[in-house]
């Protein structure tokens, strides 16, 4: 994923998350070039799963780990991502973080359904009155969830993104392992893993 303008105001947050429940938060820059991102580990492919239902998935997710990103290197603490289906049947994403100065980050944007399954999005964070640009856009995947929507794995198809979500601030350490696994085995480089603190309790 490579850009070479600015598409947002430093008020502003780019996520780089998903629908499922990725979340990714960062004062508005540049987009990152390939040295800012995690590679495949070359094993394995990832793989949406079969379906999501939207309104069980809307809601509040907590940021339990992710994969180095450069939209994000100015959240220290407290990631999480609102969803809330809307009407015309797409999701508007609303993303917070704790910043590294210790005021709160914000970014508000919308995700659409990539055909019928709910697992695979298209999200945008560009302002509204540019979101009929055909650019600006990302694929955004549900890898793994558990039958309850309690947990959820969600990553970017190409295996440079990745986030381990939860709806309480806490994951026990047997349901995060299992998360791990799986991703490794879609080819993602979980020795890049990096933990979320969680002040919330």
């Amino acid at each position: 994923m490579r850009f070479s303008k600015k598409y947002c105001t430093t008020k502003n947050i780019a996520l780089a998350t998903i629908l499922g429940g990725a979340v990714a938060l960062t004062a508005c820059t540049t987009t990152p070039t390939t040295s800012d991102t995690a590679t495949s580990t070359g094993v394995g492919k990832a793989q949406a799963v079969q379906s999501v239902d939207l309104n069980r998935y809307a809601g509040k997710w907590y940021e339990i780990a992710r994969l180095p990103m450069f939209f994000q290197r100015n959240c220290a603490s407290d990631v999480t991502a609102t969803y809330t289906l809307q009407p015309t049947g797409k999701v508007e994403v609303n993303n917070q973080c704790m910043g590294k100065d210790g005021k709160p980050m914000q970014s508000i944007g919308e995700a659409t359904k990539n055909g019928d399954s709910g697992s695979k999005l298209k999200v945008t964070f560009l302002p509204q009155a540019l979101r009929w640009l055909p650019v600006g856009k990302a694929d955004y995947w549900v890898l793994a969830l558990d039958p309850n929507y309690n947990h959820a794995l969600v990553g970017t198809p190409n295996q440079k993104y990745l986030w381990i979500l939860s709806r309480t601030p806490t994951m026990d350490e047997a349901t995060y392992q299992t998360m791990v696994t799986t991703a490794k085995s879609q080819g993602y480089d979980v020795s890049k893993l990096q933990k979320t603190v969680q002040h919330s309790r």
